[in-house]
């Protein structure tokens, strides 16, 4: 088992989460996760296989991106659906103002940016019919995973799919080795190894969340906690 991968890390706090921290290299940060994500989040697939067939040429598809970090997961799927023909309207919001200053400052790419909380959109009764995330997750104390799951559930019509890393230690000594290059000059090497070392394994995800909540390994390396819904 890699470094400090035999339990969970619950403690220690991402670099790009300080407030404080450097901004250039906050901004580099947002824009190599669409490399990474290309690599590793299996969004194309999960697109295919669990997105796309809710979507219709005539009817327009809601979809809700919950911490959407760089922005390039929510542009993606409106990117793939556009050249589907088929209509999703997508909103994407993050409670951090730089990642909203990030993604205002790349072309549009008709997705609705905002900042605000999954919480927020609750408050004033917003729905979905697909709610998704990427790489938050293991983020969340106890506490926040079950207000988002809570959440999630209560914007969903049809669909949530929250997609995070596996602690492994493969793709940890992998992902060291193929990031180093860029320790100086991003977060995207210690954060994301510490990203590694703060996930679940399919046994902890499982019993950390509530009824009515699927987990399943995905390759290379994820989990998917799906919760289906018929509230349309």
């Amino acid at each position: 088992m890699g470094p400090g991968l035999a339990r969970r890390d619950t403690e220690s706090l991402e670099l790009m989460d300080d407030p404080g921290c450097d901004l250039d290299r906050l901004e580099r940060t947002y824009r190599q996760f669409t490399a990474v994500n290309r690599l590793v989040s299996g969004w194309r697939r999960l697109y295919r296989r669990r997105i796309r067939p809710l979507l219709d040429a005539d009817r327009p598809t809601t979809l809700l991106d919950v911490g959407f970090g760089g922005g390039d997961i929510s542009r993606a799927l409106a990117r793939w659906a556009a050249r589907d023909r088929l209509l999703l309207r997508t909103t994407a919001i993050d409670p951090d103002g730089r990642a909203l200053r990030h993604v205002r400052r790349l072309p549009d790419a008709g997705v609705r940016f905002e900042q605000a909380s999954s919480a927020d959109l609750v408050a004033r009764g917003d729905r979905y019919d697909v709610v998704i995330s990427n790489h938050l997750l293991h983020h969340l104390d106890a506490g926040e995973l079950s207000a988002l799951l809570a959440d999630s559930r209560a914007l969903s019509r049809r669909l949530v799919l929250h997609n995070d890393l596996a602690r492994a230690s493969a793709g940890y000594g992998l992902y060291a080795a193929v990031t180093l290059p860029f320790a100086r000059r991003s977060f995207v090497h210690q954060d994301g190894l510490l990203s590694i070392r703060r996930s679940y394994r399919p046994a902890e995800l499982r019993a950390a969340v509530p009824p009515g909540w699927r987990v399943t390994p995905m390759f290379p390396q994820r989990l998917l906690l799906e919760c289906e819904r018929d509230d349309r």
